[in-house]
């Protein structure tokens, strides 16, 4: 639930990751007892707690339809992630994925831990997509086929240009923000968002995940997986493994940092799309995750630690996002309050300092604009230690809370 290190550091995470550790528990007892229905959802809870838990807060109908879109995807993407499968296969069932999604009978073994299950027993995903509504049927086949032929443009194309990372990040991801927005729309809950607020969703997402995975990329066995354009990075260095090596720290971070200016991009696009939404339950599930990701961007910015490991935001604070993220008055706060710190850590001597901070500024124009940033307080100010006798009081009463919450489960 997060070390006693952490919790002594940020006392104030400890309610918030309990209530993240019952509604875990609580969301583990909502699978469906039907077997296919049982088994995309336990599979959705191991391949995304998190996003499990959000996507147990919507209606029924359209939780489906997202478990079950969301399913489809992650089994297109281990198709595209795994290395292994030469390309003449692999292409060919990227741009037939859309159509191997109704056949119950097709299989394809590749990926491994829980995407290999996900893959091998892939039956029951599609067993579960023809029980959809027929709306949502066409939206899931309409990106499903978009994405994989797509995918396959670019398992024959590197990421050379600026314009190549958006294009392949539309591909990935910013075609995801579009078919969630043909679901919500197809549910009554929402009306349709514009195409291009859709895919700034999708993409300030996977750019966040790219910079952040750089090093785990770049070290993928048989073959590195490059991402990051040569646009960018061939302007610090000749190769862009060159970035790990200590050598080149000083202009990996330079480099780093033009990638994150580069995600900023798409903030304000993101704020736009979410303040229309209606829907309490939608706007959580679009608003959380949003949230990290600019949060994860605020860590990644100006930090070396990104090409020696992993970086990403403490359990305790994600825990307060999921908690705490309940309307616009929230997102504008976070926005403003990881902008904050990311400012505050931009070199004056960084080649992009100036454009970095002109799209820090433009954001928290907006969210002070909104007129809402008073009614929420800071998801990152520090707060006191508390001392060792309060976090072991706290411990102990967490484990008879979970203690009992076990009992009851059996």
């Amino acid at each position: 639930m997060g070390s006693l290190g952490a919790i002594l550091k940020h006392p104030d995470d400890f309610y918030p990751l309990l209530k993240l550790k019952m509604a875990a528990k609580h969301a583990e007892k909502q699978i469906p007892a039907q077997p296919h229905w049982g088994f995309c959802y336990s599979m959705l809870h191991k391949v995304s707690r998190s996003f499990s838990l959000v996507i147990q807060q919507l209606g029924t109908e359209l939780r489906d339809a997202v478990c079950i879109f969301y399913l489809v995807l992650r089994a297109l993407d281990t198709v595209e992630d795994d290395t292994s499968i030469p390309t003449d296969v692999k292409v060919p069932i990227l741009i037939a994925f859309h159509k191997h999604i109704y056949d119950p009978e097709w299989h394809f073994s590749c990926g491994t831990k829980e995407y290999k299950v996900l893959m091998d027993q892939i039956h029951h995903l599609s067993t579960a997509f023809l029980e959809l509504g027929k709306s949502y049927q066409e939206a899931i086949e309409d990106i499903t086929k978009k994405m994989g032929a797509g995918m396959a443009k670019f398992i024959c194309k590197e990421v050379e240009t600026v314009d190549d990372y958006d294009e392949y990040c539309h591909y990935v991801a910013g075609l995801v923000g579009l078919g969630l927005s043909k679901l919500f729309d197809a549910s009554g809950f929402e009306d349709l968002a514009p195409d291009d607020l859709s895919n700034s969703m999708g993409l300030f997402l996977q750019k966040t995940n790219i910079i952040r995975d750089y090093l785990e990329d770049i070290n993928e066995i048989p073959k590195s997986r490059m991402f990051w354009p040569r646009q960018i990075w061939s302007k610090y260095v000749n190769k862009l493994e060159d970035l790990k090596y200590e050598e080149n720290s000083v202009k990996a971070v330079q480099c780093l940092n033009d990638m994150v200016t580069n995600a900023l991009i798409h903030m304000d696009d993101c704020l736009k799309y979410m303040s229309a939404l209606r829907d309490p339950a939608i706007f959580r599930f679009c608003a959380i995750p949003q949230i990290m990701a600019i949060g994860t961007l605020a860590l990644c910015y100006n930090n070396v630690e990104v090409f020696r490991g992993v970086v990403k935001m403490r359990r305790g604070l994600t825990a307060k996002v999921i908690d705490r993220t309940r309307t616009m008055a929230d997102v504008y706060r976070a926005f403003f309050d990881f902008s904050c710190m990311m400012k505050s850590k931009v070199d004056r001597n960084d080649p992009n300092a100036e454009k970095t901070l002109n799209r820090l500024e433009a954001v928290q124009k907006t969210c002070k604009e909104s007129g809402l940033l008073n009614k929420r307080r800071s998801y990152i100010n520090e707060s006191k230690p508390y001392n060792s006798t309060m976090v072991i009081l706290l411990m102990i009463v967490l484990a008879i809370i979970l203690a009992y919450l076990s009992k009851r489960a059996n």
